[in-house]
């Protein structure tokens, strides 16, 4: 029996409002979810995730308005420049890829193959930084990594910003909490230059007709949905490890892969 289609826009909000800023790949998720049910427009898809990181910019708001307000704080305006150090190594290298005709894949095997490998990444890094002494400095070379790793996680679907970006930050002795924050900090303008770039050219080139009160539906439970979960993100690694993740990766990854061998997926899965 057919999804109904405010149900299924519902489930696509909570999922994308869930992934965006957890380490599990939201592009993954929804390329998987869109396996079962209705497909929706790559505009449906561009507003949901960009109402994901707006809900978001509240829990940033004593942080935003002491890199706003900086002056003469030499530290706070440091920090302002290597977010957008980080954000401008992103565009810079997403306009190269989009003048290169890039594409992001929208098969399974990718998406399969990354959330393995991002899950066993995030174990082996886990044991190797267990015991290391945390820095909550970002410095300039970790603003530098924070701006490849969403980079990485631009090209390879199911990679996951934020899981790319935090995992190298530990490589290189951040704590949890600081590379947490910085990631989702230098992921808001990220996301949303990219977003509004997506939707200009979208408008545009004429898109589909869309039928916006599903639209808004989907935006109003994306933004609830995330913002709950990053509350819930920034508290969980105060006193956590991202092992949790890494298993979940690992155990969505491997049934995706094995589904795919059994043909579960059909011809999208390659």
């Amino acid at each position: 029996m057919p999804v109904p289609e405010w149900l299924a826009i519902v489930i696509l909000g909570i999922i994308e409002g869930i992934t965006e800023f957890l380490p599990i790949s939201s592009t993954g998720h929804l390329l998987i979810a869109e396996k079962w049910l209705p497909r929706q427009t790559d505009l449906f898809n561009i507003v949901i995730q960009s109402a994901a990181v707006l809900a978001v910019i509240p829990l940033f708001k004593d942080r935003i308005k002491v890199m706003l307000a900086a002056g003469h704080d030499l530290v706070a305006r440091e920090y302002a420049l290597k977010v957008m150090v980080a954000f401008g190594i992103t565009g810079v290298g997403g306009l190269i890829l989009e003048k290169l005709h890039f594409k992001l894949p929208e098969k399974l095997f990718p998406v399969g193959m990354a959330l393995l490998i991002g899950g066993v990444a995030i174990l082996l890094i886990e044991s190797r930084v267990n015991d290391r002494r945390w820095k909550h400095e970002v410095t300039w070379k970790l603003a530098v990594i924070f701006g490849l790793g969403q980079l990485v996680a631009a090209i390879f679907p199911g990679a996951s910003r934020s899981g790319t970006t935090i995992m190298l930050a530990l490589l290189f002795g951040m704590s949890r909490p600081a590379a947490t924050e910085f990631s989702f900090l230098v992921g808001i303008p990220t996301m949303l230059a990219a977003g509004g770039y997506k939707i200009f050219k979208a408008l545009k080139h004429g898109a589909p007709p869309e039928n916006w009160s599903m639209v808004l539906l989907g935006t109003v439970v994306s933004g609830i949905v995330s913002f709950i979960a990053v509350r819930w993100l920034l508290r969980y690694v105060q006193s956590h490890t991202f092992i949790g993740f890494g298993w979940y990766r690992i155990v969505v990854g491997a049934l995706i892969l094995v589904g795919g061998l059994f043909g579960i997926f059909g011809a999208g899965f390659e």
